[in-house]
């Protein structure tokens, strides 16, 4: 399949877990794509097993960097904003560091996206941005204060980048998943005391896979969600029904 042949899509954070999934499934559907990081070992096992993705090391915390390195990697049709941290903290206890790191992330969507818009715009590009939000944005999770706040914040910006790009185009989404099944995810999930009351509010009764998030993230970035924009796609199995 040859869906996205022809476009080129960067991926931050898309090394491990859900961003190599999507970064893996659209070189399988004809993409040329990046994958942004700033772990080496892990972007260097990403180009030995797909020689031709092209990966880049760079901390997105630092915004002058990170400014520079996106803008000499020229333009592209879509981006999917993927980095990101889980620190999971009680309300009460909340660390300003822990705050300040997390936020970090949520400032580097804006520096990345930036960056690509600008050149969507200069380019005549009707592309495609998606971020990877939660749940949690729409839903209270024990001890999660901060990373609820930064997915919050991540659904309230994408509406704005959505109303402003739009006239230009350019589309803008999130998908939200539940709890997923990465390698991590399995490690977090694994204790089954832990993992009952999440499950209990899941109707479909289970946690999410890789796959899952990733074929809503192509969707949004394909031709077929051409009219979809501004929008919060949950891939929750109901959770948020509930």
């Amino acid at each position: 399949m040859d869906k996205f042949k022809g476009k080129r899509i960067l991926v931050t954070g898309g090394c491990q877990g859900i961003g190599k999934g999507i970064v893996t499934e659209l070189w399988r559907q004809g993409a040329s794509v990046v994958a942004l990081s700033n772990q080496p070992e892990n972007l260097q096992k990403l180009k030995n097993e797909y020689p031709s993705v092209e990966i880049v090391n760079v901390d997105l915390r630092d915004w002058d960097q990170t400014r520079q390195v996106v803008e000499s990697l020229g333009v592209f049709h879509g981006v999917v904003n993927n980095a990101g941290v889980a620190i999971i903290e009680p309300f009460l206890e909340s660390k300003p560091g822990s705050f300040d790191l997390t936020m970090d992330f949520v400032k580097a969507m804006l520096n990345v996206s930036q960056i690509i818009a600008k050149k969507m715009i200069d380019n005549k590009i009707k592309g495609s941005i998606v971020n990877i939000s939660s749940q949690a944005s729409m839903a209270a999770l024990k001890d999660h204060v901060v990373y609820c706040g930064s997915k919050g914040a991540i659904d309230a910006m994408t509406r704005v980048m959505a109303l402003e790009l739009g006239p230009h185009g350019i589309r803008v989404n999130t998908v939200n998943p539940t709890a997923v099944m990465t390698d991590l995810g399995r490690q977090v999930w694994a204790d089954p005391a832990k993992s009952s009351l999440m499950l209990s509010k899941i109707p479909l009764g289970r946690f999410g896979e890789v796959h899952e998030v990733v074929h809503g993230v192509l969707f949004l970035l394909s031709d077929g969600a051409s009219m979809i924009s501004g929008a919060q796609l949950p891939i929750d199995g109901g959770f948020l029904a509930t």
